[in-house]
């Protein structure tokens, strides 16, 4: 059973979150009874009328953090019927705030988790506010960088490198 000080700490990280939310331009509340009542109901819902979000908060000290299966499948089955973007919100103590997708859970005999590298490739807030996108370097092998980087070439966003040195 959860205590109430436990309690309190969440709803308070809830409450911290909806006032970042409404200062980036979304309508967002707390859905009452989340966690408590029979219906699937995330924590927090928010949406600015063009993009609908549906959060599920938790702070944690440290890594891993776990979460039971159905717990999950909740949070998609009320953001399918509702037209919301599913999210987890996880914010780890002195680390900040880092926001995760389901796909990118862990899958355990129990259900999921979060560990260090899944917590690193989460998403900040304002990609997914839609403000902009992360981009991240493709995965590939120790060598093969093909593609990435050219090293032949001096030039960055058509200019030479010799533009951008100081006198």
């Amino acid at each position: 059973m959860i205590s109430l000080n436990s309690k309190a700490k969440g709803t308070n990280f809830e409450r911290e979150l909806i006032h970042v939310l409404w200062k980036s331009g979304f309508a967002a509340v707390r859905v009452a009874g989340s966690g408590s009542m029979s219906y699937p109901s995330p924590d927090i819902v928010a949406s600015n009328g063009k993009i609908t979000l549906a959060f599920e908060v938790k702070s944690r000290t440290k890594l891993p953090v776990y979460f039971p299966e159905q717990e999950i499948k909740d949070l998609i089955m009320f953001s399918n019927l509702f037209g919301a973007e599913p999210y987890i919100a996880l914010k780890l103590h002195r680390r900040g705030w880092k926001f995760l997708i389901a796909k990118d859970l862990i899958k355990t005999s129990k259900g999921y988790k979060v560990d260090e590298e899944t917590f690193m490739s989460g998403h900040d807030l304002n990609e997914v506010l839609g403000k902009y996108v992360q981009a991240k370097l493709p995965e590939c092998g120790i060598g093969d960088r093909s593609g990435i980087f050219d090293k032949s070439s001096t030039e960055v966003d058509g200019r030479d490198s010799a533009d951008f040195t100081q006198a």
